[in-house]
C-alpha cells in the first residue's frame, strides 16, 4: 500500500502548552494490521526518553489513541497520554530536565509497520511552557535571584512563589505553567545558581523574606496574600515561611518533612537544626540503590523537636499532597503530623490529599514519571518510588487542584 497516503494527526493541534491533553491519530492504515507508535524527546541535558505502543488498526484503518487500547509496550490500555508520560530515559536513574523555558519540548511521534520497522508517518508535537504575551524576567534584586513570570493581560494577578527541590540551580517549567492560568510566579534559587552559594553551609530564612516581599511589591501582584508552591526539602522552607512571615495566604508542600530537613536554617537569632539521619534506616535495594524512605526519624519526639517547624505559628491555607510510595522519605508520616498538630492547635486551615502507588517527584503532567535519580543530599542514587500509571494520573489530579486551591485562597485574600 501506498504509505504516502497515511497520516499521523496531533489533534487540535501540533503546538500546544506542556500540560495540555493532545489526541493522537493515525489514518489511512491497511484494516485490522498492528502498528507501532513511537515517542521521543531529547531533554536539555541531551537525555533520550523513549515510549512506544502496539495498535491494531480498525475496520477502517484509523488509530485514535484516544479511544484504541494499546496491546503491548510501554503500557497497555486506553491511555490518551501514555506516549507521553511513559517515556523513560535510554541512560537510567535520569529525571527529565527543561532549563530553558523558551523554547518547547519536542515530542517526535511515529507509526512504523511492526512487521517491517518501516516508518509510515510522523509528526512533532512542540509542547510550550509560555502562553503568548506572558513576561519572563530574569530577578537580580538586592539578593535575590530567580526569575519572575508575568501573565498577558491586565492584572493584577495572585502572587506565587515557585521553590524547587534540593539540586540547587533554578526550575522554571512549574512556574511558567503556572503563569499561564493568571498568576505571577516567582521562581526562586536558593543555592548553586548565578553568584549564589554552591554548597552553603546553613540557609537563611531571610532571603526568602526578601524574596516575599519583592514579589508583593511589583505591581502586576494584587496583594496582601502570597502563596507558596514547593516540593521535598523545599516544603520545609514553605512551611518555615508559612510560621514565620506574615502575608503567606496559601501554601502547597508536595511530598515534604514537617520538621527542617539537610542542613541548618537561620532566621534572626534562630537557628533550625536539620533533623539527624538514622544511617541504620537505610536499605540498599535489590538492584543496588539507596533506599531513605525511613531515615529520617520521628521529628516530635523531644531530643529531634528542636528541628520541627512551628506551623501551629501559620495562619495560612495548606495543601498537602502526599504520595503514598515516597520513597524519598515518610512523606505520608509527616503530613499527617502536620494535619495533627494544626488540628491540635484547633485549626481546620489545612487538607491532606494522598496518592496510593505515587512517587516522590509529582510533577506537571505528562511530565515522565522518574523512579530513580541522583540524590544531592545522598550523593548516590536513590530509589523515588511509585508505579507509572498511578504516578501518572496522580500528577494529572494535583495539577489542577493546586490551581483551584491557589484560586480559592489567593483571589480575594485576606492577609495573614
Amino acid at each position: 500500500m501506498a504509505y504516502s497516503q497515511i497520516r499521523l494527526k496531533i489533534l487540535p493541534s501540533v503546538r500546544c502548552l506542556f500540560d495540555k491533553l493532545v489526541q493522537v491519530k493515525v489514518e489511512g492504515l491497511a484494516p485490522h494490521k498492528p502498528v507501532q507508535l513511537r515517542s521521543k524527546l531529547v531533554d536539555d541535558r541531551g537525555i533520550v526518553f523513549k515510549a512506544s505502543a502496539l495498535y491494531k488498526a480498525d475496520g477502517s484503518g484509523q488509530v485514535d489513541v484516544s479511544r484504541a487500547p494499546s496491546l503491548g509496550g510501554s503500557y497497555t490500555g486506553v491511555e490518551p497520554m501514555g506516549l507521553f508520560w511513559t517515556m523513560a530515559p535510554d541512560t537510567p536513574h535520569n529525571k527529565f530536565t527543561k532549563k530553558n523555558v523558551l523554547s518547547p519540548t519536542r515530542v517526535e511521534l511515529e507509526a512504523v509497520n511492526e512487521e517491517t520497522g518501516v516508518v509510515l508517518a510522523s509528526e512533532t508535537n512542540e509542547r510550550e511552557y509560555m502562553t503568548e504575551g506572558m513576561k519572563r524576567i530574569p530577578v537580580e534584586e538586592g539578593r535575590i535571584r530567580g526569575v519572575l513570570f508575568i501573565p498577558p493581560g491586565k492584572g493584577p494577578f495572585p502572587g506565587i512563589v515557585d521553590l524547587y527541590t534540593f539540586g540547587g540551580g533554578l526550575s522554571e517549567p512549574r512556574a511558567s505553567l503556572l503563569a499561564s492560568k493568571g498568576f505571577v510566579v516567582l521562581a526562586l534559587a536558593y543555592f548553586r545558581y548565578l553568584d549564589l552559594p554552591k554548597n552553603p553551609k546553613n540557609l537563611d530564612l531571610e532571603y526568602f523574606e526578601e524574596a516575599v516581599t519583592y514579589l508583593r511589591s511589583q505591581p502586576e501582584v494584587k496583594g496582601p496574600g502570597i502563596g507558596i508552591i514547593s516540593i521535598s526539602h523545599s516544603g520545609g522552607l514553605a512551611l518555615l515561611m508559612s510560621s514565620f512571615f506574615s502575608g503567606i495566604s496559601a501554601t502547597v508542600c508536595i511530598n515534604a518533612c514537617n520538621a527542617n530537613t539537610v542542613i541548618p536554617v537561620h532566621y534572626k537569632d534562630l537557628v533550625i537544626p536539620p533533623l539527624s539521619p538514622v544511617i541504620k534506616n537505610v536499605k540498599i535495594t535489590e538492584s543496588g540503590l539507596v533506599d531513605i524512605r525511613d531515615a529520617l526519624p520521628d521529628p516530635s519526639l523531644e531530643k529531634n523537636r528542636a528541628s520541627l517547624i512551628p506551623i501551629e505559628r501559620a495562619t495560612c491555607q495548606f495543601l498537602f499532597a502526599v504520595s503514598e510510595d515516597d520513597h524519598n522519605w515518610n512523606s505520608p508520616f509527616f503530613a499527617n503530623q502536620a494535619a495533627a498538630i494544626l488540628r491540635n492547635h484547633g485549626k481546620k486551615s489545612f487538607q491532606v490529599v494522598t496518592y496510593p502507588k505515587a512517587g516522590h517527584f509529582l510533577e506537571v503532567p505528562p511530565m515522565p514519571y522518574c523512579p530513580s535519580g541522583f540524590h544531592a543530599a545522598v550523593g548516590r542514587e536513590v530509589v523515588f518510588g511509585g508505579e507509572s500509571k498511578a504516578h501518572s494520573e496522580a500528577q494529572l489530579n494535583l495539577w489542577e487542584r493546586v490551581q483551584e486551591f491557589f484560586k480559592s485562597h489567593l483571589d480575594n485574600t485576606s492577609s495573614c
